[in-house]
C-alpha cells in the first residue's frame, strides 16, 4: 500500500497481486478551509490520506493532484506490515486496489480479479475497525464499478438500481459487501466507477490500436451503451469526497452524458482525424480480451444522479471534449 504523509498526507498501495506492496508518504500543507468537521480536533490542522492502488492508473493521478496542491512533497515507502500504523495515523482511506478487468479471463484470472479486490478491502476494513474510535480514520472511499448493475441496451441505471446477475455484478456485490463492514462511525463512500478515459492507460490504451487497425469503426455492434468518465473528473470527484462530509453512500463515478459506443468511436475518429467506417469484429475483441471483452461488447447506461445532487461540476461532461483533451496530450 502506498502512503503520503504530512500536514496533508496520503497512504498508497500497489495492486493486490504478486508485485511488491508498499506505502508512500508525501508531505503537504493543510486544506485551505479545514472544513471537514468530522475530523478529530487533534487532526484539524492536517489531512492524512491512505490510498491503496496508488501505483495504478487512477491512483497515480490522484497522488499527483494531492501533491500538486502542496509545496513540499516527500515520499516514503513502507512495507505491508506497516499498514496498520499508517492507517492509524490517517484521517481518510481511499481504496483503489484491484487487478484490471480488461484482460483475458481464464477461470484462474476471474478468481484473481475477485480476490484482488476482496483481499485488500477486507484487510483495510479490518485495520480500521481494530482501531480505537479516537484513532480511526473518519472516511473510507472504496472503489467499486458500474459492473454492479449488469448490462442492458434499454435500461437506465442510477445509484438506486438493483444489481445484475453476471460475473462482474457478482464481483462488485462481494467487493461492496466487504467495504460495508467498516465501522458505522466511519463515513463510507462506495464509488461505482465507469470506463475511465485518460492519458496514461485504461480503456483507450487497448481500444486505440484496434481502432486504428480497423479504420476507426465501432467496436462490436456499436449499439451498446458506453458509460465513461474522464480521469481528471474521477480524481476531482474523489478529492471532493475527501473534503465534503456530504459525500457518502453510493455514488456513480460516470460522466452525465453516456453515449452509444458507435458515437464514442465516431467522436474519437473525428478527434484523431481518421474515418469511422469499418467495425472491429466481435471475434477480434474476444481474441484480444477473451471473456474480458464483455466490458466493451456489452454495456449499460449509468447516470451520476448522486454526484449531480451534491453539486459536483464535471469538467468534461461530453465525450468529444474528453477525447479532444486526451488525444491532444499526445500520450495515447
Amino acid at each position: 500500500m502506498v502512503l503520503c504523509r504530512a500536514p496533508l498526507s496520503l497512504f498508497i498501495a500497489p495492486p493486490a497481486d504478486n508485485s511488491r506492496r508498499s506505502f508512500m508518504r508525501g508531505r503537504m500543507v493543510c486544506l485551505s478551509d479545514g472544513s471537514i468537521e468530522e475530523y478529530q480536533s487533534s487532526k484539524k490542522s492536517q489531512l492524512v490520506v491512505s490510498i491503496t492502488g496508488a501505483t495504478g492508473f487512477i491512483g497515480r493521478r490522484l497522488v499527483q493532484k494531492l501533491i500538486a496542491d502542496q509545496r513540499f512533497p516527500e515520499i516514503v515507502i513502507a512495507e505491508e506490515e506497516e499498514w496498520s500504523k499508517c492507517i492509524e495515523g490517517s484521517n481518510a482511506v481511499v481504496n483503489l486496489a484491484g487487478m484490471p478487468i480488461s484482460t483475458r479471463w481464464s477461470s484462474e484470472v476471474k478468481k484473481e480479479i475477485k480476490q484482488s479486490r476482496i483481499k485488500v478491502t477486507s484487510k483495510v476494513v479490518d485495520l480500521i475497525n481494530k482501531l480505537n474510535s479516537s484513532e480511526r480514520p473518519s472516511v473510507l472511499i472504496s472503489a467499486t464499478a458500474i459492473g454492479y448493475y449488469g448490462t442492458s441496451d434499454t435500461q437506465v441505471f442510477d445509484e438506486t438500481s438493483p444489481s445484475g446477475n453476471d460475473y462482474l455484478a457478482e464481483v462488485c456485490r462481494e467487493w461492496e459487501t466487504i467495504a460495508l463492514e467498516v465501522d458505522k462511525d466511519v463515513r463510507l463512500l462506495l464509488l461505482r466507477i465507469g470506463v475511465v478515459l485518460g492519458r496514461d492507460g485504461g480503456a483507450l490504451a487497448k481500444m486505440i490500436p484496434l481502432f486504428k487497425t480497423f479504420a476507426g469503426g465501432p467496436l462490436g455492434s456499436g449499439k451498446q451503451w458506453f458509460s465513461w468518465i474522464h480521469l481528471d473528473d474521477l480524481v476531482n470527484l474523489i478529492y471532493e469526497a475527501l473534503r465534503n462530509p456530504s459525500y457518502k453512500g453510493i455514488v456513480n463515478g460516470t460522466a452525465p452524458h453516456p453515449v452509444r459506443l458507435s458515437e464514442m468511436c465516431d467522436q474519437l475518429g473525428q478527434v484523431m482525424g481518421r474515418p469511422s467506417w469499418l467495425p472491429v469484429p466481435d471475434f477480434v475483441l474476444k481474441a484480444v480480451l477473451g471473456e474480458g471483452a464483455t466490458i466493451v461488447l456489452e454495456g449499460q447506461k449509468v447516470l451520476p444522479v448522486k454526484a449531480k445532487k451534491l453539486g459536483f461540476t464535471f469538467k468534461y461532461p461530453f465525450v468529444k471534449d474528453a477525447l479532444r483533451d486526451i488525444i491532444s496530450s499526445g500520450s495515447t
